[in-house]
């Protein structure tokens, strides 16, 4: 059996608690268990026919037991509707069936057994909630059904005793699915007996909820997606002091006014109930009109019967939710010379609700006409304004009701009139207006009709909810009307005269219709550079003999660097034969563009068949000599066949497979519909062509919309864009409106319509435009028009030809040219039979002429033998059986036997008649040049006359076997003539007559200029403000849609085509009529062409020894210009990191820090004691901490920053022992400053310990320690140790006063004394004039021994940056050197790619990334920098009577100055990397790889001699000259003494024997032997590494790049011969290696 159970609790991991009652049938007892089971989701979707099944056969059980009950069902079916729910919408009949069935049974399961507990009618309810869920699975019947279910289930709760079926919490569990289900139900039904039924249910509902309520406690509230139910029991008292409403929705609201005792009883408490429903529920009367929440509001008494409430003298206020934003237009009017609005009033029972806005106390007048502009004496209604009002809204509303307008519906004219003083004839100032247009309804049950009587819109409506003012209770309804914004289109002059105070989009609009102007200046030029293009070249390399035609179509692809200079050569394969090598030139314009098309004509003797590839090679000439060539396309004119070749290569020496030959096989209907040539042709073409914006850019010239229709249809699109946009600018929306929600995309119907309305009014009108001009037909050109005219637009092209590109002999017609040209017939019938001559192809070599009469022997049993053999001379199979030896004296050739089936095959016959029709034409051709020749150019006549008999004869031969002579004798274009003008005929019909460009011309005039006209218009009625704020959407709306949503659309459609359609675009390259012909045979000029040598070198690909010098030389100079790069790129990044290094520094900050310095040092001594401490506190630094101005130290122009303080640390008492045998004599011991024995104790004044006890602990106590963090310090480095930011602090006040007194009390109270170790003056001051902040330390140390040591630390930091030009040049440098950053992360992140683990073996790359993350670690300081300034400046503005602390911002820059100069140390070290090329640094490097083993010895044993000198030096004398009183002095002493730097005096002094043997035994060890020796150790090295040096590859990229600069700048550059230079000279000319032979031309 199977069994659906609801899904588990998620709160408690979809556990769910079932219980089982099992019964035995025939005793009928029965038992009963609990078990708990866990139930997750279905994951996947349990098909309809059996949830039907498993229903029925469930249902069908429980009546067979006698157990079926609304509960048990509704447990069953809330588990199947919970599956249906989430389900797909496949079999959607079967599911509203199921859906229907399951509605019934639990209306016979009530019937039978009604829910006895809220327990029971919840899990009814929930069933039908969920039954009723998807809407659109609810057939009529089922709306009905669950409307029964609905009233059914409110009715049984309303019947429960209270005191015995709990209490609030579970009536509102069981009310909440039926108030669910009954929304679900209204969401889509529009029936009146539904509707009714609803009802009902719904006043149940709030029956059943009330019979628990007491008096004035919180309401019961019941939310739903369509309703809210609202019940409460309530005082008389109180419902007059509050708002019925639902806090947590948009619900409507009622608030009472107050009712008298004939009403309300004082002594019965009072039921409310409140409805409110977001649908109307009387959506079926004939009067629907209402469209916002529907809201009613009831009091009821204690049994349930209904207050009246009705002609009251005070109206009950009703606020309704608008819906869907309702319109709401704002304008705003300039009073100085403007004051008219139109106001379109949409019907003659609308309330029009003016919110009058005034920049300014102003009093002024409102007149309304209708029709007509008001006055004095005419208008229609009349106020001033302010209004007498106690609220500042009712103040500037005027509220017209429907007898204000006079029931008058259309356009009304609003006039503001300023009331001003005599004398005074204009206000500055603006108003601004909106407009609301509401309707405040309630139904009428007797009439069942929306009524108005007794109800009005009040002054408070607003965008939001609208205000309805009533003196009775029932449903009421609200709703708004669109309206459009409008302007007055005769107040032209009045709107322009505000051209001043708001020219924005006025500015806008012209801007745009000027760079429309020189757009389309620019794109008729285009159009006339395209038409050039649409051309088919014929290739002057085509033989003359040869008339059998190819249409080639060549795209170059769109990559960077695609199109080519070098000369390209072309040949077809073909399963027939294989053409001539042809050069693919045009004289008339450039070939193979990037992104171009390029057609040409190439002709072969007879057809090559079905072709099997193409070849294609260029010889690597010019500037640029990479091609990529994306595809091409061959057309056989003839028979018009096509061929697609799918390339997609490089054809380079540089790049990709490193080839310029390649061939490429013909594409099948497989390699043609793959995804990825569709998608990215289709892309292709849309973006050329389909894209209205892109395609003025791209357009193909073969098309017929040209560039600057193209524009022109922009430009319209662009102005109606706009108009459409401002017309609906600024509909405001209402928050609580209901959004759509498709992942992160969120919209709401009132945007749906506006961009459908938008659609509406722009789209058709720029559609027809477009099509108009895409599909209009070319004017046909009259007859005589030069020949050039002839194709100005679309798929016609010129035939022109192309220049020879081959060398050229004098073109003299001799025997021997006719005896080539017959040779070339033979050879071409050869082809054409795939059998090859041998004997012809060394008849075809130098040497003796051979007979002309022999040849054209082989050619007519050729002729004969095809005659005999018919269609299947030309076929495989005969080709290949047996062999017929042809015998023709001195002339021996091998040819295929003819014999096989006498049937002839279709094929066959083609083929026949073809060769024979373009071998007929040759025949005539040797005829003709005989004829010109004459007799007298034969060495015998007789070889002559028989010549021109052979050759007569072969015709007569061709002629009887064809249909006949004159079909033989047609040239290539008369054979299609006829076709073709039928052909023509019937393509002209297809598209628009010529002329109906002007009608699209005439389209986009009109709408350009209404569209900017009324933009315009809009612009000057909106303001400034509003224009510039729809100006900004505008353009990132058009600009996000040009640049984001339409290509994404384009990309979408072209995947759409590839993976779905699949059809490929034939008609790619268009049908291009071919205007010129092929040389006329019977023109004089044929004879005489020229005859070339397709054998030659010029017709050859390169070898591949010069493709591989080429490869090697462009090797070199790729190196060469990436050194050069990388030189240049280094060159800007250290300029930009020197900008930034030195802009975070100023030169001013040292004289600022020296001379604060020498002001705070006067009066300071080697050794001072306690007194003389104070003695200088109160003379030198009272009297330049506040100088002569306040606020100001030293002479006025440092500001001081917040107050200067006192800081001591101490160290505690007793913290050194004492020597046994002085511990009576000396009865205590301080230890030297360490942070172990500092003091953070708390004290009295005096230091006494008993009095901090009784002292109150503050932060400003003098004798309490306070800690690092707490005083925002940093430890510091004094002259003797390091010192913790801590201490004993004092502030000394903000003047000299307040300081000379606390001085004065730590004196007294002896303040420093035998403990103190260190004192600190600290404070901060700003120098206005240099822009710097200075940070300030006066410390005064002792070492234990007494005496007080004077220095100080200062600190320079810019907190602000300068407002000049120089910070916007260092802001500038700090983001182009991050932008290098980033190119520098860029390289070697693929540097780290190819090199793997490698690449941190390289100690350049290591150096990079250093550079690198010290660079992204400065950026990291410097903003921290910047936060810590900040919070100390906001510190200090706050606590300007407190000392402000500014060391961590200090440190903080102190670590960006370190961070900055080490990436100056770390880049100028690069440079050595740079300079790698230079052979002497070269040799440098070298050298010192080469030395490093001996070098390394060496610098072992420098350093312990210098480590030995200093210990010694620092024993000797550490303990009384200063230089060596550490062991670093000491070391640092010894390196000063092997520069020279060096004090002989004070070592002598002391002791000259011993000073004298120290310093003269490190001069002769050090100086003489070891470093000597060192020295010695790297020249030898240098001197091998040069006689065992190389040049290296790298050093000729230097030479090639020093040769191309000086070749850049016109110098000449001579390179030195080297004798040990085994190196080849770079040849830096990249041009063609392959050396140019001339052809061989037969005259």
């Amino acid at each position: 059996m199977l069994i659906f159970l609801p899904v588990g609790e998620i709160s408690s991991n979809y556990m769910l608690s079932v219980d089982v009652t099992v019964t035995e049938l025939n005793t009928k007892t029965r038992g009963s268990t609990t078990i708990t089971t866990e139930v997750r989701p279905a994951k996947s979707g349990t098909p309809v026919q059996e949830l039907q099944s498993a229903v029925a056969d469930t249902v069908a059980n429980l009546v067979q037991q006698g157990m079926l009950s609304g509960e048990t069902l509704g447990q069953m079916f809330k588990s199947v509707s919970d599956i249906l729910n989430k389900g797909s919408s496949e079999e959607k009949n079967n599911r509203m069936k199921l859906r229907e069935q399951m509605l019934m049974n639990i209306t016979e399961a009530l019937e039978n057994s009604s829910s006895s507990t809220p327990q029971k009618v919840q899990l009814t309810a929930r069933a039908v909630a969920g039954l009723t869920k998807r809407g659109d699975e609810l057939s009529p019947d089922a709306q009905l059904e669950a409307s029964f279910l609905v009233a059914n289930l409110s009715s049984s709760l309303l019947s429960m005793n209270t005191s015995e079926h709990g209490g609030e919490e579970e009536m509102v569990q069981a009310a909440t699915p039926i108030v669910e289900a009954a929304s679900n139900i209204l969401d889509v039904s529009s029936n009146r007996e539904v509707s009714d039924l609803l009802l009902k249910g719904m006043d149940n509902v709030q029956s059943a909820l009330l019979n628990w309520k007491k008096v004035d406690e919180a309401p019961v509230i019941v939310n739903s997606s369509q309703i809210t139910v609202f019940v409460n029991r309530v005082s008389t008292e109180t419902i007059q002091m509050q708002s019925i409403s639902n806090p947590i929705s948009s619900s409507a609201s009622f608030s009472f006014p107050p009712l008298g005792a004939d009403i309300l009883s004082p002594y019965e408490p009072v039921d409310v109930r409140m409805l409110s429903l977001k649908k109307n529920p009387f959506s079926w009367s004939e009067e629907n009109n209402i469209t916002g929440t529907v809201g009613s509001v009831s009091l009821t008494r204690g049994d349930g019967s209904v207050i009246p409430i009705e002609n009251l003298s005070e109206e009950i206020e009703i606020f309704l939710p608008r819906p869907e934003g309702g319109q709401a237009n704002s304008t705003i009017l300039y009073l100085g010379n403007y004051s008219t609005l139109m106001v379109d009033v949409p019907s003659p029972d609308v309330t029009l609700v003016l919110k009058i806005k005034p920049s300014k106390d102003i009093t002024f007048q409102l007149f309304l006409g209708y029709k007509d502009y008001p006055n004095d004496k005419q208008y229609i209604a009349k106020t001033q304004m302010p209004h007498q009002s106690n609220t500042p809204e009712e103040k500037y509303t005027w509220v017209l009701g429907p007898n204000d307008l006079t029931g008058k519906v259309g356009v009304h004219y609003l006039v503001v009139r300023p009331i001003v003083e005599a004398g005074v004839k204009s206000v500055n100032a603006t108003v601004t207006v909106t407009s609301i247009a509401a309707q405040c309804k309630y139904w009428n049950e007797t009439l069942s009709t929306w009524s108005e009587d007794g109800c009005r819109v009040g002054p408070l409506t607003t965008l939001l909810a609208t205000q309805c003012l009533c003196t009775h209770l029932t449903f009421f309804g609200n709703s708004f009307f669109v309206m459009p914004n409008l302007v007055d289109v005769s107040r032209t002059a009045e709107l322009f005269g505000t051209f001043a105070q708001n020219p924005v989009v006025v500015c806008f609009i012209g801007s745009i219709f000027v760079a429309y102007v020189l757009v389309v200046i620019w794109a008729r030029r285009k159009d006339i550079q395209d038409t050039a293009k649409v051309k088919v070249t014929l290739l002057e390399d085509n033989d003359p003999l040869a008339e059998y035609r190819y249409m080639l179509n060549i795209s170059t692809g769109h990559r960077r660097g695609a199109s080519t200079s070098s000369q390209v050569t072309v040949t077809l394969l073909g399963m027939e034969g294989e053409s001539e090598p042809h050069h693919l030139t045009d004289p008339d314009k450039p070939v193979f563009e990037r992104g171009a098309v390029d057609t040409f004509l190439l002709t072969t003797p007879f057809s090559l068949g079905e072709l099997q590839s193409i070849r294609l090679w260029h010889d690597n000439s010019g500037g640029h000599p990479a091609w990529y060539i994306n595809k091409v396309m061959v057309q056989d004119v003839e028979t018009g066949q096509k061929w697609h070749f799918l390339c997609n290569s490089w054809l380079a020496i540089d790049m990709s497979e490193c080839t310029l030959d390649k061939v490429f096989p013909v594409a099948t209907e497989m390699d043609l519909k793959k995804f990825s040539n569709m998608f990215f042709m289709r892309t292709a073409k849309d973006f050329r062509d389909g894209h209205i914006w892109f395609s003025v850019i791209s357009r193909p010239p073969t098309s017929t919309f040209t560039c600057v229709q193209r524009v022109s249809c922009c430009f319209s699109l662009l102005l109606c864009t706009m108009l459409t946009s401002i017309m609906f600018w600024g509909i405001p929306t209402d928050p609580s409106e209901q959004t759509m929600d498709l992942g992160h995309i969120e919209f709401t119907w009132q945007q749906l319509m506006i961009g459908v309305q938008s659609s509406i009014i722009m789209f058709p009108i720029n559609l027809l435009i477009v099509s108009i001009f895409r599909n209009t037909r070319p004017r046909e050109t009259k007859p005589g028009k030069h020949k050039a005219e002839v194709s100005k637009q679309g798929k016609t092209g010129r035939v022109t030809h192309s220049q020879p590109s081959f060398p050229q002999r004098d073109r003299e017609l001799t025997p021997d040219t006719v005896i080539k040209d017959i040779k070339k017939i033979a050879q071409s019938l050869s082809k054409a039979m795939k059998s090859p001559i041998p004997r012809l192809e060394l008849e075809m070599k130098p040497g003796p002429q051979t007979d002309i009469n022999t040849l054209l022997s082989l050619v007519e049993d050729i002729i004969r033998q095809q005659n005999r053999a018919g269609g299947e001379f030309y076929t495989d199979a005969s080709k290949k059986e047996g062999s017929l030896i042809l015998s023709l004296g001195v002339t021996n050739l091998q040819e295929s036997s003819l014999c096989g089936s006498p049937e002839k095959t279709g094929d066959g016959r083609q083929k026949r008649s073809t060769n024979s029709q373009y071998l007929y034409r040759q025949l005539r051709h040797v005829e003709k040049e005989l004829s010109l020749l004459g007799p007298s150019r034969f060495p015998n006549p007789d070889n002559y006359c028989r010549a021109v008999q052979q050759v007569q004869g072969m015709k007569g031969l061709l002629e009887s076997s064809s249909l006949g002579g004159d079909e033989l004798d047609q040239s290539p274009g008369q054979a299609e003539s006829s076709d073709g003008d039928r052909g023509s005929k019937k393509c002209c019909q297809d598209g628009l007559p010529w002329w109906f460009v002007f009608i699209g011309w005439i389209l986009v005039v009109a709408t350009s200029g209404v569209s900017g006209y009324f933009t315009m218009m809009y612009g000057l009625t909106y303001g400034k403000d509003r224009s510039i704020s729809w100006l900004i959407s505008m353009v990132v709306s058009f600009f996000q849609s040009l640049l984001i949503i339409q290509p994404l659309k384009v990309l979408g459609l072209a995947a759409f085509f590839a993976l779905v359609l699949k059809k490929v675009d034939q008609d790619e390259y268009g049908d291009p009529k071919i205007e010129g012909a092929l040389r006329n045979p019977d023109d004089p000029d044929v004879v005489w062409a020229v005859r070339r040598d397709s054998t030659c070198s010029f017709y050859q690909p390169p070898p591949p020894t010069d493709i591989e010098r080429m490869r090697n030389n462009m090797i070199k100079e790729q190196k060469v210009f990436a050194l050069i790069k990388e030189i240049l790129t280094y060159m800007g990044f250290m300029w930009m990191l020197l900008l930034v290094a030195y802009g975070q520094r100023d030169p001013n900050a040292y004289f600022l820090i020296q001379h604060i310095r020498q002001s705070f040092s006067q009066g300071i001594s080697d050794s001072m004691s306690h007194g003389n401490v104070f003695t200088w506190a109160n003379t030198s630094l009272l009297s330049n901490l506040f100088g002569e101005y306040p606020g100001f130290i030293t002479d006025g122009n440092s500001k001081l920053v917040g107050n200067a303080r006192l800081r001591q640390v101490r160290v505690q008492k007793n913290s050194c022992r004492i020597a046994r045998s002085m511990r009576q004599a000396v009865p205590d011991c301080h230890a030297p400053y360490s942070w172990e024995v500092e003091d953070m104790g708390s004290y009295g004044p005096g230091w006494n310990r008993s009095a901090s006890e009784n002292n109150s602990k503050t932060l400003r106590s003098p004798w309490q320690y306070q800690t690092q963090a707490r005083l925002r310090a940093q430890p510091i480095w004094g002259s003797v140790v390091l010192y913790r930011g801590g201490g004993f602090v004092v502030d000394l006040g903000p003047d000299s006063q307040n300081a000379s007194s606390t001085l004065q009390y730590l004196f007294d109270n002896t303040w420093l004394d035998l403990f103190t170790r260190a004192v600190f003056v600290e404070f901060t001051v700003y120098n206005a004039n240099v822009n710097l902040f200075c940070i300030v330390t006066l410390m005064l140390e002792t070492t234990a021994v007494g005496a007080f040591q004077f220095c100080s630390e200062l600190q320079s930091v810019r907190l602000y940056q300068s407002t000049g030009g120089l910070h916007i040049f260092v802001m500038a440098s700090e983001v182009i050197y991050f932008l290098f950053i980033f190119y520098y992360m860029y390289v070697q992140g693929k540097l780290m790619k190819q090199q793997k683990w490698a690449y941190f073996k390289t100690k350049w790359n290591l150096l990079e990334l250093t550079i690198i993350l010290l660079s992204w670690s400065a950026l990291s300081v410097f903003i921290k920098r910047s936060l810590l300034g900040n919070r100390d400046m906001e510190y200090y503005h706050n606590h300007k009577d407190q000392f402000a602390s500014f060391h961590e911002t200090a440190t903080a820059d102190a670590v960006l100055g370190y961070l900055i100069a080490f990436l100056v140390l770390l880049a100028t070290v690069k440079l050595w990397h740079l300079m790698r090329f230079n052979p002497k640094l070269h040799m440098i490097t070298a050298t010192l790889q080469r030395a490093w083993t001996d070098i390394s010895g060496f610098l072992v044993v420098i350093t312990i001699m210098f480590l030995a000198y200093s210990i010694v030096s620092n024993l000797m004398y550490g303990w009384k000259l200063y230089s060596y009183r550490t062991l670093l002095d000491s070391a640092l002493t010894m390196v000063s003494l092997q520069l020279g730097i060096f004090n002989y005096d004070e070592v002598l002094d002391y002791n000259p024997v011993l000073g004298a043997f120290l310093i003269g035994s490190c001069i002769i060890f050090m100086t003489f032997v070891v470093l000597n020796l060192f020295i010695s150790v790297i020249l030898v090295a240098f001197t091998q590494e040069q006689m065992h040096h190389k040049p290296s590859e790298e050093e000729e990229i230097v030479d090639l790049m020093l040769m191309k600069l000086c070749s850049l700048f016109g110098i000449k550059y001579k390179k030195e011969d080297k004798e040990e230079s085994n190196s080849p000279k770079v040849n830096a000319n990249n041009a063609s290696v392959t050396k140019k032979e001339p052809s061989t031309i037969s005259s």
